[in-house]
């Protein structure tokens, strides 16, 4: 199962490479990582995706907890939160295609931010399962090229 953390940390140097060694050193997968400013800007906000049972879960989170730059950390997935994810994809757009491939953009509410001639580069923000149906039903056009910013996520409520 996917799983979505959220970590506060200090905006130190070196906080990244300690959290990251931290899950290496134990066999854990880092899916997708996203790092930024949070509303303090002494602190950063990561949201980190990993898959694992509820034990590795559990596993993570104490030896997060332990490092002196980590604040708060907060498991996701299992309460109400909001879930987004940007891509850029740039799509082969022979003359034949190209509506085509401007009909599924305008379905998804995609934006067309590069047109050359034999190409269509698209922005599209959404849920996980979201972005990974959108690219789905692209690859039979070719995509060139995509690049994915990882999962952001924040608690719902309390």
């Amino acid at each position: 199962m996917l799983h979505i953390i959220n970590a506060t940390v200090e905006n130190q140097p070196g906080v990244l490479a300690r959290i990251v060694s931290l899950f290496s050193g134990r066999g854990y997968n880092i899916e997708t990582l996203n790092v930024g400013p949070s509303a303090d800007p002494m602190l950063s906000k990561m949201t980190i995706t990993l898959h694992g049972d509820s034990h590795v879960i559990e596993q993570v989170s104490k030896q997060l907890n332990k490092l002196i730059d980590v604040i708060k950390v907060v498991e996701l997935t299992s309460v109400e939160h909001l879930e987004r994810e940007l891509i850029l994809v740039e799509v082969a757009t022979p003359k034949e295609k190209r509506g085509e491939v401007v009909e599924l953009a305008a379905l998804f509410e995609a934006k067309i931010v590069g047109v050359s001639e034999r190409s269509l580069t698209l922005q599209y923000i959404g849920t996980k399962a979201q972005v990974e149906n959108f690219v789905k039903l692209l690859r039979p056009y070719t995509i060139m090229d995509l690049s994915r910013s990882g999962l952001i996520a924040v608690a719902r409520g309390d």
